[in-house]
C-alpha cells in the first residue's frame, strides 16, 4: 500500500464539497505481466501461463483461507480458456494493478471518506474514482465477500484472452480463421483435427489479442458452474501444503511473543537472567511495548517468556466489560445518534394510526473472538538491506508497508510470499505481527519464525465489537407494522479497521473514529420488509477495545436485532411468523423464494408453542438465505437439532463450494449463538484457550441441510452469507420451545 493511505493518498482532497473527487484519467490502463515464467513456460498476462508440458498455472491475488478461493477462480480462467482441469495448478499472485479489488473500495468507502463527506458520496462518478484509487494503488485485500464479484469478469479475460492466442496459432498452422477454431479440454480444435495447448504455446505467446475480445457466450462451461476437485485439498490431506508456521530455513530461530493489557501499555520490567537455564533459549530482544523471546525451538522460547516474568505498565482506560456496557447503556440513552437511514415520519405513526400499539426490545452482543485454528504466524529473513515475509495476509500490501515502517526500510525492500492461512474470519487484516518479526529478524541477523500462543492470540485480538440495540416498532390494530426505529451503540469498528490498514496504531486509529458516524458498523440494519416509517440510527461508542471485521461483518449483529424484532412483532400480532415477513416482502422476490422454499425444506409448522422451530431471513452482498432452526433448551444449555437453509447466491461458479461455504457459515452462526465471546477485565480478556469460548463441539452439531435456488443473477457473496440468520433463528425457536424470548449474544448470557 502507498505512503499515506489514511490522508493523502484517499479518494478526495479538500473543500471542493460534492466535486471533490479526483479521478486519475491519466493514469494507465494497461500494466506489464508480472507472472514469474520459469524455463519452458510462456506467460499470457499476469494471470496465467502455460508450460510446455500443458500445465497451466494461475494466478490467485486473494488470500486462500479454507474458503476456496484458489478453485473458484481458477475454475473462471481454466473454463474461459478451455483447460483440463487435471493440468491446472495455482500460485499467489504479486502485487499489480490488475488485481485491485475494486468491489470493496466502491462498498467499503464509507469507511475510507471522512465523515463529513462520506455520506453525500454516492453515484457513477464516485465508483469511477473508487475504482482508479484502487487501481492505482494495487489496493489488494480479501474481505467483504468480494473475491468472486470483483474478479470473475477479469478471470473471464484472462482465459479468454489466452484461448484466443491458442487459437489464433493454431490456426496459422491449418492455414484457417482462428474464429472457426475451439479451445476444450486442453486441446483447440477444428473440425477433426486438433493440437495440444502444450504444443501452440511457444507460438501462441507471439500473438496479439483483439479488440474487442470475445468471451464465451456463457459464464457456465466446461469448468466454471461444475463440481471440480478443490485444487488445496490433497496437500492438506497428505501434510504437503506450506503455511507461514511450515518455513524452515536454514539456521533459523523460533520466537515467542508477550505484550502487555489493551491500551496504552509499555514494558516496564524483565527478569533478564531468568532464562538463562532454559534449553534452547537464544536471545531476549525487548521493545518498548513488547518482549520476545527467540530459541532453537518455539516451546523453549515459550518458556524463557515465562521465566523472565515480564511486567507491564498501562496508563489510561483499559477495556472492562462492566464499563464498556455502561458506556453503549449512557450512549444509547444520552448520546448523540447519527441517522443512516430514515423513511417517512415514525414518530408520525403514533399519532396517525388509532389503536397503535408500540412494543420495544433490547439487545446486546458481547465482543467476539476470530479464534481461527492457525494463531498468527510468520517467518521473517532479514538480509543484505532486505526483509522477505512469509505470510498469510488479507492485506498483504498493508503487512509490507507495515514491516518497512518497523525497521526504517523502503516497502520496495519487502517481499511477501502469500501463504495459505489456517482460518482467518478477518482475523488476518491486522498487520502487527509483520511488524514484530521484522523487528526480530533485524536484530537476529538470522532467519526467525514467529508463532504467537493461543492466549497471545486472544490479548491482541481485534474483535467483532460489543453491541447494545434498542428498538421499537408500530403495529397498527389489523397486526402491520406502520413504523420502525432501529438505535445501536456500536464503534465505528470498520473506520477503525480502515485506518488500521493506513497504518495507524489500534489506539491511534481508536482516538482517530471515536465519535464518527459508521453506516458500515450498521450493515444489514436496514430491514428487507416495506416498512413504510422507519429510522436507522447509529450511536458511536469510544471504547478502548480494538475491534474490527469478524465473518458476517455487521451483518451478524444487525441481522439478529431486527430477525429477532420482526418475530416478536409476529408474536404481537397473532400472526404465523413466516406469513408475517411474506406479507412485508414487497419487491422482493428472491428473498421470498428463499422462505417459501425453506419452509417446505424443513417442514415448518408455524413455529407454534412448543414447537422448537424458529425462523430467519437475510440478504447480503448479493446474495439471500432463509434458515429454519429446530432448537430446545436442556440442563446443558441450547440444543440445535437440525438447521435448513434455503440459498439464492447468484450463478454459482462450484455448487460444492457454495455448500461448503454456507455449511461453514452455519457452523460459525450457530458458534455466535451459544459462544465465541469473551469478557475482558484490567484490559485483559478472560478467554484465553479455546474451551473458554464455548465453541460447540461435534456432539453438538445439529443435522445441516442446505438447498440452492438455481439462478442465473451475477454471483452473490457466499462465505459470509451462511452467518448471520442463524442466531436469530436458534433464538426464535427457543421462544417456540419454551416461551423464553433471548436477545443477548450469546444466548443465555447474562447481558445487560
Amino acid at each position: 500500500m502507498s505512503e499515506g493511505f489514511s490522508r493523502r493518498n484517499l479518494l478526495i482532497g479538500g473543500g471542493l464539497g460534492v466535486g471533490l473527487l479526483i479521478a486519475w484519467q491519466a493514469w494507465p490502463r494497461t500494466y506489464r505481466a508480472n507472472m514469474p515464467v520459469g524455463k519452458g513456460e510462456h506467460g499470457f498476462g499476469s494471470w496465467l501461463k502455460i508450460a510446455e508440458n500443458g500445465t497451466i498455472t494461475i494466478a490467485v491475488p486473494q488470500s486462500e483461507m479454507g474458503q476456496g478461493v484458489y478453485t473458484a477462480l481458477a475454475q473462471i480462467v481454466g473454463g474461459e480458456l478451455g483447460a483440463d482441469w487435471r493440468t491446472v495448478a495455482v500460485q499467489p499472485a504479486l502485487a499489480s494493478p490488475e488485481f485491485a479489488n475494486q468491489t470493496f473500495v466502491r462498498e467499503w468507502r464509507a469507511a475510507m471518506l471522512p465523515t463529513s463527506i462520506a455520506a453525500s458520496v454516492g453515484g457513477d462518478l464516485a465508483d469511477s474514482v473508487s475504482n482508479d484509487w484502487a487501481e492505482r494503488n494495487a489496493f489488494m485485500i480479501t474481505a467483504g465477500s468480494t473475491s468472486i464479484r470483483q474478479f470473475e469478469m477479469p478471470c473471464r479475460m484472462a482465459g479468454a484472452a489466452a484461448r484466443v492466442l491458442l487459437c489464433q496459432a493454431a490456426a496459422a498452422r491449418w492455414d484457417t480463421n482462428w474464429e472457426a477454431c475451439e479451445a476444450a479440454n486442453g486441446f483447440v480444435t477444428f473440425g477433426k483435427k486438433k493440437i495440444a495447448f502444450a504444443d501452440l504455446v511457444a507460438e501462441a505467446a507471439d500473438y496479439e489479442v483483439p479488440d474487442p475480445l470475445p468471451l464465451r457466450a456463457s459464464p457456465l462451461n466446461g469448468l466454471s458452474g461444475k463440481e471440480a476437485v478443490r485444487l488445496d485439498v490433497a496437500a492438506k490431506v497428505d501434510g504437503s501444503a506450506n503455511f507461514a508456521g511450515d518455513i524452515r530455513l536454514p539456521d533459523m530461530l523460533y520466537a515467542s511473543v508477550r505484550a502487555g493489557p489493551i491500551g496504552n501499555t509499555r514494558l516496564k520490567s524483565v527478569n533478564a537472567k531468568g532464562a538463562a537455564k532454559i534449553k534452547g533459549f537464544v536471545k531476549l530482544i525487548k521493545t518498548e511495548s513488547w518482549v520476545a523471546a527467540l530459541g532453537t525451538n518455539w516451546w523453549a522460547a515459550n518458556r524463557a517468556l515465562d521465566a523472565v516474568a515480564p511486567v507491564f505498565e498501562t496508563t489510561g482506560r483499559m477495556p472492562d466489560s462492566t464499563v464498556m456496557n455502561a458506556t453503549l447503556d449512557r450512549m444509547l440513552s444520552k448520546g448523540k445518534g447519527h441517522r443512516i437511514h430514515g423513511k417517512g415520519s415514525f414518530e408520525g405513526t403514533l399519532e396517525k394510526f388509532a389503536g397503535t400499539r408500540v412494543f420495544k426490545g433490547q439487545y446486546a452482543v458481547a465482543p467476539a473472538l476470530h479464534a481461527p485454528i492457525e494463531t498468527r504466524s510468520v517467518t521473517a529473513q532479514f538480509a543484505n538491506g532486505k526483509l522477505t515475509l512469509w505470510l498469510s495476509s488479507q492485506a498483504p500490501e498493508a503487512a509490507r508497508q507495515a514491516a518497512a515502517n518497523a525497521i526504517g526500510i523502503s516497502t520496495d525492500d519487502v517481499t511477501l510470499v502469500p501463504m495459505q492461512a489456517g482460518g482467518s474470519f478477518g482475523r488476518n487484516l491486522c498487520s502487527l505481527i509483520a511488524e514484530q518479526v521484522a523487528v526480530l529478524a533485524k536484530q537476529a541477523e538470522r532467519p526467525v519464525q514467529l508463532v504467537w500462543s493461543r492466549p497471545e492470540e486472544f490479548m491482541r485480538d481485534m474483535v467483532r465489537p460489543p453491541v447494545l440495540a434498542r428498538l421499537t416498532g408500530t403495529i397498527d390494530v389489523a397486526g402491520r407494522v406502520q413504523g420502525m426505529a432501529v438505535k445501536i451503540a456500536v464503534p465505528a469498528t470498520t473506520r477503525q479497521q480502515m485506518r488500521r490498514i493506513g497504518g495507524e496504531t489500534p489506539s491511534e486509529a481508536i482516538a482517530s473514529v471515536r465519535s464518527d458516524a459508521d453506516p458500515l458498523a450498521l450493515d444489514g440494519a436496514i430491514p428487507p420488509y416495506a416498512i413504510p416509517n422507519i429510522t436507522v440510527s447509529h450511536f458511536p461508542v469510544n471504547l478502548s477495545l480494538p475491534t474490527g471485521l469478524w465473518r458476517g461483518n455487521a451483518h451478524s449483529y444487525t441481522t439478529f436485532f431486527i430477525e429477532s424484532f420482526v418475530d416478536e412483532l409476529a408474536h404481537a400480532a397473532g400472526v404465523e411468523p413466516l406469513s408475517y415477513r411474506m406479507q412485508m416482502l414487497v419487491g422482493q422476490t428472491r428473498l421470498a423464494r428463499c422462505l417459501t422454499g425453506v419452509a417446505a425444506l424443513s417442514g415448518w409448522d408455524g413455529g407454534a408453542g412448543g414447537s422448537g422451530k424458529g425462523i430467519a431471513c437475510h440478504s447480503m452482498y448479493g446474495s439471500h438465505i432463509a434458515v429454519v432452526a429446530t432448537a430446545r433448551t436442556n440442563e446443558s444449555g441450547v440444543r440445535v437439532d437440525r438447521i435448513s437453509a434455503m440459498v439464492d447466491c447468484g450463478r454459482l461458479i462450484n455448487p460444492e463450494l457454495a455448500r461448503q461455504q454456507i455449511e461453514g457459515g452455519i457452523v460459525f452462526g450457530l458458534a455466535q449463538a451459544l459462544g465465541s465471546s469473551t469478557a475482558y477485565e484490567n484490559g485483559l480478556p478472560l478467554a484465553r484457550r479455546f474451551r473458554d469460548i464455548d465453541l460447540p463441539l461435534l456432539g453438538d452439531m445439529p443435522e445441516i441441510e442446505v438447498e440452492f435456488i438455481r439462478s442465473t443473477e451475477d454471483p452473490g457473496g457466499v462465505s459470509e452469507l451462511g452467518v448471520a440468520a442463524v442466531a436469530p433463528a436458534v433464538a426464535n425457536a427457543l421462544f417456540s420451545a419454551a416461551g423464553l424470548r433471548l436477545r443477548d449474544l450469546p444466548l443465555l448470557s447474562s447481558g445487560f
